[in-house]
C-alpha cells in the first residue's frame, strides 16, 4: 500500500490547526490526534 502524499495546502492547514490548538494550552498528544497525524519517533543513529 503506498503511503499517502499531503499536498503543501493539506500540510499548511494542519500546522495552522494545531498551532491553534496548542494556543489553547492542548496537549500536544491530543493536538497529534485531532489533526491526523502520527507521531513519529526520530531515528536510531
Amino acid at each position: 500500500m503506498p503511503k499517502k502524499r499531503h499536498k503543501p495546502e493539506e500540510i499548511v492547514s494542519k500546522l495552522q490547526q494545531a498551532d491553534v490548538l496548542i494556543s489553547q494550552s492542548q496537549d500536544i498528544a491530543d493536538v497529534i490526534h485531532q489533526i491526523g497525524v502520527s507521531e513519529v519517533d526520530p531515528p536510531d543513529f
